[in-house]
Formats: structure tokens, sequence, C-alpha cells
């Protein structure tokens, strides 16, 4: 179990933290604060969504805090949801399409076991990337593939999006 500082799911729900902690359980737990690889590559990914919404009917929010079950609260770089707009200050139901950019402190065990925590909330896609090859993986309950074309596609929907070009749309 991690460890932080102590504090109750009230106290976590009405106070802002410079960055922001995910929460788990009565426990902070700080994020890694990305580089500037991350940086741009959050900007780029949030924008390219942005001006998609409508076509795609989604929203796009960059780190929201994400209820993944009763005491748990994490925070995606980016998440995609489907639907008419949430409204609650923290999203209460788990997003169509979950981005994680990776930073240089990540461990694989710990990105994992973040995966996994997050296909358990009930997120059907996660999408990891490597900011700096963007190299990426597609994450879903049944199997995980990297993404050899850098080219994400969520089944289902016209969600389309080339990894390579984003910088330059």
């Amino acid at each position: 179990m991690p460890t932080g500082i102590l504090v109750s799911e009230e106290e976590y729900l009405h106070t802002s933290y410079e960055p922001d902690c995910e929460f788990e359980d009565g426990v902070l737990i700080e994020r890694n604060v990305g580089t500037w690889h991350h940086s741009q590559l959050q900007a780029a990914l949030t924008a390219y969504f942005f001006r998609r919404r409508k076509a795609w009917s989604l929203h796009v929010a960059p780190e929201l805090r994400v209820r993944t079950r009763a005491g748990k609260y994490m925070i995606p770089d980016l998440c995609i949801v489907e639907g008419p707009e949430p409204t609650d200050p923290v999203l209460q139901t788990p997003p169509l399409l979950w981005i994680e950019i990776l930073s240089p402190e990540d461990r694989p065990l710990r990105v994992h076991r973040k995966i996994q925590a997050i296909l358990e909330s009930g997120a059907p896609y996660v999408w990891v990337i490597d900011p700096v090859t963007l190299e990426s993986d597609l994450h879903t309950a049944e199997k995980h593939t990297q993404l050899e074309d850098g080219v994400l596609r969520i089944p289902g929907t016209e969600i389309v999006v080339p990894l390579h070009g984003i910088f330059e749309d």
C-alpha cells in the first residue's frame, strides 16, 4: 500500500494540491510531474481531441480526478468521456479512454499495477505512451497491444489518432 499523508475523503475532495495528488483509502499519493516532452504531448493530445469533440461526440479532460472505486481517486494525464458532458467536479464513471503519458520516474511494475486498477474500475481502454519515442500500448481487459503503426483506433467509434502526426495538426 502506498505511504503518504493521511486525510479524509471529504478533505481530499475539497482541497487543491500542487501538484494534485491521487487518493486511496485515506492516503494521499503523490504523482510524477511530467517533463517537457510529457507536457507537450499532453497538450497536443488535448488539442487534437478537443478539436474533434463534436464530430466524435466526446469530452476531453486533462488531469481530472476520477473515482475508480469507493475511497479511491486516480488522475489520468488525459481522459476521454462519451455521452453527456459530466457535471460533477470529479468524474464518477469510468472514461471511455484513459491516457497515461510516462514520466522518467515511472517503473514497469507501478505502471502495470496502475493499468490493472484503471481497467478494474471499468475503463475499457488505457493508452500508455512514451513521450520521447512515442511508442505506445493500448490495454483492455482482454489484452494489451503495442501500436506498431503509432495509430490509436477505438473500435466502434470514429476515434483515430495518428500519434506521430498530432504535432502537425
